[in-house]
Parts: C-alpha cells; structure tokens; sequence
C-alpha cells in the first residue's frame, strides 16, 4: 500500500478512493473566468483541480480561487519557487513542481520549509517531453527507466530537505512507455502515484489511449488519482476519467447500462432506449445494473443477470426485475424501465 498525502479534503493513496483530476485552461488570473470553469469540472465530478500559476498575479489570485472552488486546487509551477510558496501562503492544497527546473537545491529546501509548515503535499511530475539532458544522454532517449531515475532523483532533493509529502507521476504520449514507467516506480517506491497519458490528442483518440493506459495500471493496483488529458474543454476529462473508474470496478456510483450490438433479430430500439435511460438516470447515485438487449435469443439470459432489463419482443418486450419472473409490457419502453430503476434507487 502506498503511502497517502491529503489534498484539502481528499487522500491520494494508502487505500483511499482513486481520485480524478483535470486542469483549467483559462487565465489563471481571470479569477472569475477561471472559477466558473472549476465549478463545471466540479459538477462532472472532479475530486481535484489543476491550475497554472506563471506570474506573480496568478499567485496573487489564488487566495480568491480557493475561497470560491468546491474543490481543492492544485498550483503547477515551473521555474520560479517563490510562486510555489507565494500559492502555498494563499491557501493552495497542493504543488505540482519539477524540483530539477525550480533553481537547485537551496530553492528546494526553501521551499519544502514552506509546504512542512502549511502541511501541503507536493506532486513531482516528470513528462517524457522534458527529461534532463544528462538523463536522455545516459539512456540514449526517453525511456521507462530514465524517466523514474528523474522522478527519484527529484524525490530525494526533497527527502534531503526532510520532507516526504510527495506524489510521483510519469507521463508520456506513448502508451507502453507510461505504463513501463509507473510500474517501475510502483516496484521501487512507496509513494503515491498521478497517472495519465499526457498529450494524448483529442477526445477521439485520448479517451481510447488513456483508457488503455490508465486502465492498465489501475486493474493492476497501481495509481491513486488520474487525469484524461484531452485536448479542448477540460470538463470533458471528467466523465472520461469517471467511465474508466467505473469500468475498472473502482466506482460503483452509477446507473451501470449494458446493451446489446443488435442484430437482424432486434425487435426494439435497443440504442434509443439505452440512451434514454442514461439520460434519465444521471443524477442517481447508486450502482444499479440496467440491461438492454434486443431479443429474447440472448436477451432474458443477460438481463437476468442484471438487475433490472428489458428484452425486446414482437409486441413490446419482457421485463425483467432480480428475483421475480419476466413480465410482458407495451408501450414506451424506455419510460417503463427509467420508471423501475428510479424505483429500484428510492427516487
């Protein structure tokens, strides 16, 4: 079990929950801009967020960012300590730094005083696009391994200074590359670890990378919060990074829908209905498995295994609820099923 540094009010790792991140994307220092983009990442579900602060008026406006997020934030800083410690003053929850850009180790040390003091958790993140020169030399590119000596190496500076609130990421656009690297340093540390693929494209090709790579990991019991980078609205990294939570088994927090391909048996509008009931039923909360299937060849199988479904049928479809014998309906169907599970939740 890793060790678990706290986020405001959310634990990252020791057996606590996966947490989903994303980031903002718009001028840190438009407080009002950038808040309003915080509570919509908030709505979809985010635990943690992001922001960039690269000048003295974004660390000047994290103490309105804080005072207004639902959520605790995160600063990202480069090259400048003194605007990671400028955050951490002003209430930031967390500090995503690269120890090896930030000026040398008295910076460090200067630092790490600072978040001891405040008790705010640091995340080292190192990325496959900006490995230190000497470690691309000494493994001829970027590799898994170059990248975990980077991120320890980091990790020590900061042990150094006598401080270990720290969570790890390693990232890269190649799948099989981020995954090697997480795995190492899940072998070689105890500390937390961030994971995503970074730069991963837009949402048609990052959601497909992402879900492979992070979902690799997290079915092997490596990574304690997660980010979906994906190019445009960073809102929607969110469902993206709750769908592979949920697909992995680590959140059971939803109205699980399982449809069939259809076929040229399909006697109802297997995509309609299962579409309207995800709509229907989003703001339930409660894990509740729906099946939808378009026959009765497969149909009363799988929804049995359900608990509750609809398979179609010539005249309308079989109604099937756990425990009770199927019972023949009409109609709407999707009506009659969004009708049983909101039954099923208490609504």
């Amino acid at each position: 079990m890793t060790k678990q540094i706290l986020v405001g009010g959310v634990a990252i790792g020791g057996g606590a929950p996966v947490s989903v991140q994303t980031m903002t994307n718009t001028d840190t220092r438009n407080v009002e801009a950038t808040l309003a983009q915080v509570r919509r990442m908030a709505e979809a579900g985010a635990d943690i967020v992001r922001v960039s602060v690269y000048d003295e008026a974004c660390a000047s406006a994290v103490r309105a960012l804080v005072d207004g997020s639902p959520v605790p934030l995160v600063a990202d800083i480069h090259f400048d300590h003194r605007l990671a410690i400028r955050s951490v003053e002003n209430g930031i929850a967390k500090v995503r730094i690269n120890p090896g850009n930030i000026g040398g180790e008295a910076n460090v040390r200067e630092l790490a005083a600072c978040l001891k003091a405040h008790r705010v958790p640091v995340r080292i993140g190192v990325n496959s696009g900006s490995l230190e020169k000497e470690i691309l030399r000494k493994y001829g590119g970027v590799t898994p391994e170059g990248m975990v000596e980077s991120g320890l190496n980091h990790a020590r500076m900061l042990e150094r200074a006598g401080f270990d609130d720290i969570c790890l990421s390693f990232k890269a656009t190649d799948v099989r590359t981020m995954v090697e690297a997480c795995r190492l340093a899940h072998e070689q540390t105890g500390y937390p670890q961030h994971i995503g693929v970074t730069e991963s494209g837009t949402a048609d090709v990052g959601v497909v990378k992402s879900a492979v790579g992070i979902g690799t990991l997290l079915m092997e019991g490596i990574g304690d919060t997660i980010r979906v980078s994906i190019s445009g609205d960073p809102v929607q990294e969110v469902p993206a990074g709750l769908s592979i939570l949920r697909a992995c088994g680590l959140r059971r927090d939803f109205v699980e829908i399982v449809s069939c391909p259809t076929c040229g048996r399909t006697c109802i509008d297997v995509e309609g209905i299962a579409n309207a009931v995800r709509a229907a039923t989003r703001d339930i909360h409660k894990h509740i498995k729906v099946a939808v299937m378009g026959c009765i060849v497969n149909g009363p199988g799988e929804a049995r295994e359900a608990d509750l479904g609809i398979a179609g049928g010539r005249d309308g479809g079989a109604l099937i609820v756990r425990g009770q014998p199927p019972r023949a309906v009409r109609g709407d169907l999707a009506k009659i099923l969004i009708e049983e599970v909101r039954r099923a939740a208490g609504c």
